[in-house]
């Protein structure tokens, strides 16, 4: 039997550092919101994937006009990341198997490519550890004193930018989730969950134009991004 695919959309934070009037994934960018161009890039890859989208329980933004996936459902989403996707986890365990390959991406990354998206999922189907998009580090990187002052270079050599997705099997991403909280283990995404169970995941090399929208700036960036991707839905003249 074939494994299914789940996808996990962690959509329940705020925002804060964009400054503006409403969660940042309904920020308008190319004449939608960030949290519809996502979606959309996600079912270009996996029409037939089932879609959990963990949302803050008191969220009314959304338009369910923006989710393009037939099978879906909202997940009441948590404080943190990993609160989101356990929330989702625990909702589907009824119906995911135990190999079923689930893919967690964040709703503010509209820029990743069905490319990426489809090599990332053929990677972590074949890695026993999952597998993530990630982007090799090319800056020098400084690391600080803690008082705005450089205390040292870092060496670069096999440093990598995590991005997303991340992909596991659904069996391996619970597991790794359960053992890190009970043990105090800080999770930044899922693969150090992953890490933190003594396994190494693989690292798939995505495209450096696999923007995280976090500040303003990243708003109009995003935007040239998708105009230069060909994007549909986004107008190269008018780029955000």
């Amino acid at each position: 039997m074939s494994r299914r695919l789940w996808l996990i959309v962690p959509a329940a934070g705020q925002g804060k550092r964009m400054g503006a009037d409403r969660p940042k994934q309904y920020l308008e960018l190319a004449g939608r919101p960030i949290l519809a161009h996502t979606l959309t890039r996600l079912h270009q890859a996996f029409p037939e994937a089932r879609l959990c989208l963990c949302l803050d329980p008191d969220d009314d933004w959304l338009d369910a006009h923006w989710v393009p996936f037939a099978d879906w459902r909202r997940t009441p989403g948590g404080a943190e990341r990993v609160d989101s996707v356990a929330g989702a986890l625990a909702a589907i365990a009824e119906e995911a198997g135990a190999d079923d390959l689930v893919l967690v991406h964040d709703v503010a990354r509209p820029c990743v490519t069905v490319d990426d998206l489809h090599r990332l999922r053929d990677a972590a189907r074949e890695a026993a550890a999952g597998a993530i998009l990630a982007a090799p580090v090319a800056d020098t990187m400084k690391r600080d004193d803690g008082r705005g002052h450089i205390r040292a270079t870092e060496p670069r050599e096999g440093l990598w930018h995590a991005l997303t997705p991340q992909g596991f099997g659904y069996a391996l991403l619970c597991r790794a989730l359960e053992a890190a909280r009970a043990r105090g283990v800080a999770i930044t995404d899922e693969a150090s969950a992953v890490e933190a169970l003594g396994l190494a995941p693989r690292l798939v090399s995505g495209r450096r134009d696999n923007l995280k929208v976090t500040h303003p700036d990243d708003l109009s960036l995003a935007g040239w991004i998708l105009a230069g991707q060909g994007d549909p839905y986004c107008n190269p003249g008018e780029p955000a």
